[in-house]
């Protein structure tokens, strides 16, 4: 048979011809890291536990396993992390974000619900570890220390662990229930909890202990004050203290018409409880605009469906028995308030201060070595302090001061403090480089608009400490797990092997890789690339 002019190969008889000679580049299966992982502060492989949870059933448990191996909550981190991973998302850009949190927190309760634990699989070590504070940090950093074999005791002030994620998150946003759940479990590890048990000398502690290291974790709950003219009757209560007093028990009387100072998610939560404990109107009272406001927008949406009041561009100047005086503000070209001189009335029964938390660092004050910068602990890159063995993380140290990031804390110092106790160094994490929006081929992915969480309806909000945000059912969660978009991993989906024109990609059954390339009759012509929906094949010159 006679071939057009622009044929000269019998179909598949490339082989033959050893096409690989032309080439001046090569394909390269490559394993990038996605920007949900990079944006996730406590570490977790985000990619990899949503591809086990795509499998359903036995996927989940295997899919929980992946996060336990560096987040001990995510029973708890599902109701109340800000999910910067799906901030992160490549989805986003595409449509909308994967709904990684609300994935997350159905693995959690699942594990709640079927009683999976994990277990310690190395030998002790024969070191003791105190860790001094119980709140995501410092339960973090217990949890991966008692897991690398050493002994962990953790004294804890209060009469409960937690910290913070007790005494300062609400139980509409997080059950007590889920956190007792989750804390138990990383206890029966073997951990050793002393609550009820301040600490007031660290140095006599640890060498009455004979700990080896120590690891300083105590959350930021001193309420910040600031100077208000007050008439003896004015009502003036502290948010930290509020909530601290509420997971106690305490029914605190604030009137039918409450006022809230400050503008972060410690104020969303200060106003809505005041709504769930009586007061007809609770009011945010804030300097700045909503746009720049440090609250989570999620937070600030919910509170204004709970009919939250918010006066903006607004600062308090004077607080008597019944109500406060407002000053009006203005930004100016930097985006500073500024006073106007312009002051109205605010009818108040009470004043929530909301202006931000600090650490107590009063019982570091006779530990030598230790640096102080602006109310936290100066730490080195291991988050060592200038004490030889004594490290500090969360709201101690300079950092973003959340849950999450907490979390992460934990889990870097354990191996910093296993490392340090070997006589050793921490690993030093790989960095492939990340699998940007501008890799990934989009067109090859089905529309699938994202599912959103149900919410409690706002009539019974204001009545009660239910949980708002409800969860996914297991169908949804399946459906938005297969939303992600693999980035910057092969999948198996064969598009580079079914577009080769030289039949150069030889599949590998269920080895890993899956695909390889066979270089000599691969001609370099960048279609098994270029096909690729996830950005997993780079292409690199070809060495002569």
């Amino acid at each position: 048979m006679e071939h057009p002019f622009a044929i000269t190969l019998d179909v598949g008889s490339s082989r033959a011809n050893h096409t690989g000679s032309w080439r001046t580049e090569r394909p390269v299966y490559v394993t990038l890291d996605p920007p949900c992982a990079g944006g996730c502060p406590a570490g977790e492989d985000v990619r990899e536990w949503l591809r086990e949870a795509e499998d359903g059933g036995a996927g989940y448990e295997r899919a929980w396993r992946r996060i336990m191996e560096t987040n001990p909550f995510p029973a708890v981190m599902g109701r109340i992390c800000y999910h910067p991973c799906e901030t992160a998302c490549n989805r986003a850009t595409l449509d909308e974000a994967v709904g990684i949190n609300s994935v997350e927190r159905f693995l959690g309760d699942e594990g709640i619900r079927a009683g999976w634990t994990v277990g310690v699989d190395a030998a002790p070590t024969g070191h003791r570890v105190l860790v001094v504070g119980s709140g995501p940090a410092g339960l973090s950093a217990a949890y991966h220390l008692v897991r690398r074999g050493h002994a962990v005791t953790i004294v804890e002030a209060a009469p409960k662990p937690g910290g913070m994620m007790r005494y300062g998150i609400p139980a509409y946003r997080l059950p007590r229930d889920v956190l007792d759940a989750e804390i138990d479990r990383l206890l029966a590890l073997g951990v050793e909890l002393r609550v009820g048990t301040p600490v007031t000398d660290l140095e006599q502690l640890v060498a009455d202990g004979g700990y080896d290291a120590a690891f300083l974790a105590v959350g930021a709950q001193l309420g910040r004050r600031t100077y208000l003219p007050a008439g003896s009757a004015a009502r003036v209560v502290d948010a930290v203290q509020l909530l601290h007093g509420i997971e106690e028990g305490e029914r605190p009387l604030l009137g039918r018409r409450v006022a809230v100072y400050g503008g972060g998610n410690t104020a969303m939560d200060a106003a809505r409880t005041a709504r769930r404990l009586g007061a007809e109107d609770a009011v945010v009272v804030y300097r700045r605009t909503r746009d720049r406001m440090p609250a989570h927008p999620s937070e600030v949406s919910e509170a204004e469906a709970e009919g939250i009041r918010f006066t903006w561009l607004s600062t308090i100047t004077e607080v008597d028995a019944g109500g406060l005086s407002i000053e009006r503000m203005e930004l100016d070209e930097t985006g500073f308030p500024r006073p106007t001189g312009e002051v109205e009335r605010l009818e108040a029964d009470s004043l929530v201060l909301a202006l931000g938390q600090e650490a107590d660092l009063a019982f570091l004050e006779n530990v030598p070595g230790l640096e102080f910068r602006d109310g936290v602990l100066a730490v080195d890159e291991n988050l060592m302090t200038g004490r030889a063995g004594l490290f500090a993380g969360g709201d101690m140290v300079p950092d973003v001061r959340s849950a999450t990031v907490a979390i992460g804390h934990g889990r870097r110092v354990a191996a910093s403090i296993d490392a340090w106790l070997r006589r050793g160094s921490p690993a030093a994490a790989a960095e492939p480089g990340e699998a940007t929006y501008e890799r990934l081929h989009t067109w090859y992915y089905t529309d699938a608009p994202r599912a959103h969480r149900p919410v409690l309806e706002a009539a019974r909000r204001a009545s009660t400490f239910d949980e708002v945000v409800q969860g996914l059912d297991a169908e949804t969660v399946l459906y938005e797990a297969r939303r992600c978009l693999s980035c910057g991993t092969c999948f198996s989906c064969d598009n580079c092997f079914g577009m080769c024109p030289d039949n150069a990609v030889i599949k590998t059954g269920d080895a890993d890789p899956p695909y390889v390339i066979d270089l000599d009759y691969c001609k370099g012509c960048g279609i098994c690339a270029a096909e690729c929906p996830a950005g997993a094949i780079s292409m690199v010159p070809e060495e002569i």
